[in-house]
């Protein structure tokens, strides 16, 4: 007999799980499907954010980050260590054990929002009166009616063609958070968010990590002088860099992995390297949702087609998150969640895609929101900018990370603030104020003159406000 709800949501990732918790303090009768397992079968809602993305990577960053400290920065602290190891299986333990905290958090605030949770594939069995029909396919087969249902099913690793990932030799981001032991040699392909991460973790532990990127700059979405600096660091690092590279084959018949390639000019190249982590993006995940059952519209992509609201095709179905457009980025599909859920309640959700803010958790962080100075330029927008390095900055001097600064961008003539662009410590923090600012159409007068705790990051942001005018107190 199937269990009737007024909203289901399929997909347990940040927009899924989101949504159903929202929707439940609305006063619907939720229920929430997800199939994630963890490594005993169990439920481990979260989806890839949880078990393979966000916060697996975090930790295994914090952790590397640790050792590089230890083995290179505290004898400047006057701590002297001696016969540094690295303990990968236990790194990767703990790992886990970060991961299942969130899991078993999620559904922990499934139960406190008493929202129902089914472990397996939700998918679309027919349409009824009043709703639709889902199957979810677990350890047992169950049928679920709801007049509303909301798609939450994420995206996947984007494979090379002619090399597929087999999680041993050739990486998506899964396997390369379940390296065993620190490679002797690295090769990244895609120069974005997890190439940069994962590429940081393992050239910390010891690896020689080369990159490998079919674009001709790095990093085209930031703003240039951010990219600049944050390549120069990233190669002081040791980190090796190739643009403008047009991979042929991938070859792993041999003992590890050899790529062919044709470098910038054209001359070909051969990199030799013991693992290979591809890192070309991702694709929304819609396999097995059924979406043909109930003629739900998806592009040639493979995304499910929404309006600015996420309203699907069909009455009764939303989408949210990955598998819709928009950046593929775990807060936006929160946001795009709650939205929908008070959507459905009858009231007005509202994301502002403008001001959704990036951010790259290498060392230094990356982060931005709103546009960049190059946008700008290609949009005839009048802009004055201000700059700040974090090298004048007290407490970056106090923490020994002085490297990158902040910039903001604001309108030539309402002093608007238009942009904001940090690469330094903690820019990931850091980067709050300004979205916060944006929210309110602050102008960057007005951060300038909000007084900033000392010593503190955040004052950096402040000077740079300030630089606006021309008028920095400390550079």
């Amino acid at each position: 007999m199937s269990k009737s709800f007024d909203v289901v949501v399929i997909g347990g990732g940040p927009g899924g799980y989101i949504a159903a918790i929202r929707a439940a303090q609305l006063g619907f009768n939720v229920a929430c499907i997800d199939e994630w397992k963890n490594d005993k079968g169990g439920p481990a809602p979260g989806g890839t954010c949880t078990n393979v993305g966000c916060i697996p990577s975090k930790a295994l960053l914090q952790s590397s980050e640790h050792f590089e400290h230890a083995g290179h920065h505290f004898a400047e602290h006057g701590i002297g260590l001696s016969d540094l190891t690295i303990d990968v299986a236990k790194m990767i333990g703990r790992k886990n054990t970060v991961v299942k905290q969130n899991n078993d958090g999620i559904l922990y605030l499934f139960k406190k929002n008493k929202v129902s949770f089914f472990h397996g594939r939700g998918s679309f069995a027919q349409a009824v009166e009043g709703g639709y029909e889902i199957t979810v396919a677990g350890a047992a087969t169950e049928s679920l009616t709801a007049k509303q249902v909301i798609v939450a099913t994420g995206s996947t690793a984007r494979a090379l063609p002619g090399a597929a990932f087999d999680e041993d030799k050739v990486l998506s981001n899964d396997g390369a958070l379940r390296i065993g032991a620190v490679p002797a040699k690295l090769g990244v392909i895609g120069s974005g968010v997890i190439g940069l991460e994962m590429g940081s973790v393992w050239r910390r532990l010891g690896a020689e990590v080369t990159i490998l990127e079919a674009m001709p700059g790095f990093l085209g979405a930031a703003d240039e002088g951010v990219a600049k600096e944050a390549l120069k660091a990233f190669q002081k690092q040791g980190l090796k860099f190739e643009f403008g590279v047009k991979i042929s084959k991938v070859d792993t018949s041999g003992a590890g992995v050899l790529v062919s390639y044709a470098d910038a000019k054209g001359a070909e190249q051969t990199l030799a390297v013991d693992k290979l982590i591809v890192s070309i993006g991702r694709v929304a995940n819609t396999t097995g949702l059924n979406a043909e059952a109930v003629g739900l519209q998806l592009d040639e992509r493979g995304a499910i087609v929404v309006d600015g609201d996420c309203r699907t095709n069909l009455p009764g179905v939303w989408a949210v998150g990955d598998v819709v457009r928009g950046p593929m980025l775990a807060h936006k599909a929160e946001e795009e969640g709650v939205a929908v859920a008070e959507r459905i309640a009858g009231q007005h959700g509202h994301v502002d895609f403008s001001i959704i803010p990036w951010v790259i958790y290498t060392s230094p962080e990356i982060a931005w929101v709103g546009r960049t100075e190059q946008q700008l330029k290609a949009d005839g927008v009048a802009y004055k900018a201000g700059q700040f390095p974090f090298m004048a900055n007290g407490r970056a001097r106090a923490l020994g990370d002085t490297t990158g600064f902040v910039k903001f961008l604001a309108d030539a003539k309402t002093d608007e603030i238009l942009g904001v662009h940090i690469v330094g410590p903690y820019a990931s923090e850091l980067i709050s104020e300004a979205v916060v600012a944006m929210a309110f159409k602050a102008s960057a007068e007005d951060i300038a003159r909000i007084c900033h705790a000392h010593p503190s990051l955040s004052e950096a942001t402040k000077e740079a406000a300030l630089a606006v005018d021309k008028r920095t107190l400390n550079f």
